[in-house]
């Protein structure tokens, strides 16, 4: 099974480890594409604080966070599990996971990043900030620079088993998953279920999308099952506690469409 994660857009601090070593990073077929990411990206901060700022899209608040870009090449790393913060993350909290769990965790967990492609859980990089919605002025809008890059070395870390999607579109833009792949593919979305004056009513609430997200993959990761498609991870999840509607693609070369439904927000 390999699931597919956004980042988060905060970070921890930058650790105190050796710097980064892009050779030392999963899917080497990213390499050119990543150097050329990183090289505009730090000489956009280093050059001009206040364009980088803007095509960053960050507030007058976080324009600390350009100095993170400055220092790529030689600030500390960290696994990328500990560098993604925010809801998702702290509901999955690799860090108390079990040992097999953990295991579990570094071969099938892959982050997607505007500024490195994908990287694996347990890939060492540095705390930065740069989403996949970012235009850099070189490259262009992130999201479209690396589609084929990533449709060169996803087909092949996909591998023939279940790939389970739970990347916001930003960041699925960056591959969508086809053919034999795609059939073998589950997109989860999460919906928050209440009654109105006796109608039921459901609606995306954003925060407990990304709890709920971690929180599935962890229960997933803890019961060690292992389903091989689309049809098998719903009844997991099912046995697992969770109200899942799946709904099968309705021509072949096309992803499963899962519903998680809940009623409680927390």
């Amino acid at each position: 099974m390999l699931v597919l994660l956004p980042p988060s857009e905060g970070k921890a601090a930058p650790g105190r480890g050796a710097p980064l070593k892009p050779e030392s990073l999963s899917l080497p077929g990213l390499a050119e594409a990543r150097a050329a990411v990183l090289e505009e990206l730090v000489e956009l901060c280093v050059a001009d604080e206040e364009k980088a700022r803007e095509t960053l899209g960050l507030s007058e608040g976080l324009r600390g966070e350009i100095a993170k870009n400055v220092e790529l090449r030689t600030a500390g790393t960290r696994p990328a599990g500990e560098i993604y913060t925010g809801v998702l993350y702290d509901a999955l909290d690799l860090a108390s996971l079990d040992t097999a769990a953990r295991r579990r965790a570094g071969k099938s967990l892959l982050v997607f990043s505007g500024l490195w492609g994908a990287v694996r859980v347990g890939d060492r990089i540095p705390s930065y900030r740069c989403s996949m919605g970012v235009k850099l002025p070189g490259l262009g809008a992130l999201g479209g620079y690396w589609r084929a890059p990533m449709a060169e070395v996803m087909p092949e870390a996909a591998g023939d088993g279940l790939v389970l999607d739970l990347r916001s579109s930003a960041y699925a833009a960056a591959w969508k998953p086809k053919g034999a792949v795609a059939e073998r593919t589950a997109s989860v979305r999460v919906l928050h279920s209440q009654m109105v004056d006796g109608v039921e009513k459901r609606s995306v609430v954003s925060h407990f999308n990304k709890a709920t997200k971690g929180r599935m993959v962890r229960d997933l990761l803890q019961s060690g099952v292992r389903p091989n498609g689309p049809a098998e991870l719903v009844d997991a999840l099912r046995g697992l506690g969770y109200v899942v509607e799946a709904e099968a693609p309705g021509r072949p070369g096309r992803p499963w469409a899962l519903d998680v439904v809940v009623t409680e927000i927390h």
